[in-house]
């Protein structure tokens, strides 16, 4: 196989990013786009001449030169659309999360398996060189064990019309905690409110539970003032803080902990130990993470290799926001994870990775996983 043509559903906020990045991808071309809105298709081949554009989803799917469809439609239509173009054949990647449900998640995760195809999440996150290098330091110990993380990712808008702030902001930082605590949580609770859409809430809080006292937090917004993407990850060695809208300094890590004393007699003598040393900015190689995730999808084809988001990452995604909106329902009481108590494949995507399952067998040495 020389080269793969690619057709992109959806050419509204994200799909026009996508277009560029395939464009560019090596061993790639963008064939066709399809969107309802006219308009769109008619600025789109403004800028790509070469690209055909179609209203009518059928005629990609039937056009045998497609090899790949990319989904960047709402997520109502992520099922549909992807299930079509998996019995059709084609390859699949979509956007977050995947679907509507757990149960549309795994008739994907079934059809894709059955009829040899790959399925791809649009985890973007974790193709960043930001999220490699955090995952990188807390594999070395610099940090010692993970006690919590907290995410913050708020904005004012851009307000959803079939899913709340939770399914729309959250995913980012689920795929990012996951990834660096190597485990799926057991348990999961939300709240939140909806103040502009009823039914559909604009503001959420998110706690998951895992093993070993850990937790982490997720505040998820549509009503804020002013753009943030934060998360604090603290250890009992060090603590990191991830700020994505610094380009150049998104990670800071501090040599900062409490220690508590192990023994004491009275309480006059009880004191807790404040260290505080010095902090450091790993330097990080600047790639946009889109590029390097479309370009692994286009790879991931041609080798037959397992994505780093696979399907099945985007399934439990899928399961632990669901979990959220029951939560919601229950006004924030715990959800258990109905799942079995598996870890998360320790994942890394770059220029170095082959696919998740030589990391899984041992095939590939931890020091070839981190790009340099």
């Amino acid at each position: 196989m020389t080269s793969l043509s690619v057709g992109v559903v959806g050419c509204g906020y994200w799909g026009p990013n996508l277009v560029r990045n395939f464009r560019n991808a090596a061993h790639c071309q963008v064939k066709t786009l399809c969107d309802l809105n006219e308009d769109r298709l008619r600025h789109m081949r403004q800028l790509y001449p070469e690209v055909n554009g179609v209203t009518d989803y059928t005629e990609l799917l039937g056009d045998q030169g497609v090899d790949a469809v990319v989904v960047a439609a709402p997520v109502k239509y992520h099922f549909p659309l992807a299930q079509a173009a998996l019995t059709a054949g084609k390859h699949v990647m979509i956007e977050k999360p995947m679907a509507a449900s757990v149960a549309e998640c795994e008739e994907l995760v079934e059809l894709a398996e059955k009829n040899g195809l790959i399925l791809m999440v649009g985890h973007t996150f974790l193709y960043s060189a930001a999220v490699r290098k955090i995952g990188e330091i807390i594999r070395s110990g610099e940090i010692g064990d993970i006690r919590y993380i907290n995410a913050r990712r708020l904005n004012l808008g851009l307000f959803q019309k079939d899913i709340n702030v939770a399914w729309d902001l959250a995913p980012h930082d689920i795929s990012i905690i996951l990834h660096l605590l190597g485990e799926y949580p057991g348990t999961v609770n939300c709240q939140g409110n909806a103040h502009v859409t009823p039914g559909i809430e604009d503001v959420t809080n998110m706690s998951l539970a895992f093993g070993k006292d850990r937790f982490a937090t997720i505040q998820s917004s549509w009503l804020e003032p002013r753009k943030v993407r934060e998360m604090t990850i603290v250890g009992t060695k060090g603590m990191i803080i991830y700020d994505d809208l610094q380009a150049q300094q998104a990670i800071r890590v501090y040599d900062v902990r409490v220690d508590r004393p192990p023994h004491y007699d009275t309480f006059g003598d009880f004191q807790y130990s404040y260290h505080y040393g010095d902090s450091h900015i790993p330097y990080l190689r600047q790639e946009e993470p889109l590029k390097t995730e479309c370009q692994h999808f286009i790879d991931c084809i041609r080798s037959g290799n397992t994505p780093v988001t696979d399907g099945r990452q985007g399934l439990e995604l899928v399961r632990i926001l669901e979990a959220s909106s029951q939560s919601l329902r229950s006004n924030g009481a715990p959800v258990a994870l109905n799942r079995p108590a598996i870890p998360v494949p320790v994942t890394s995507a770059g220029p170095a990775v082959s696919s998740r399952a030589d990391l899984i067998n041992g095939s590939v040495a931890p020091a070839q996983l981190i790009p340099v």
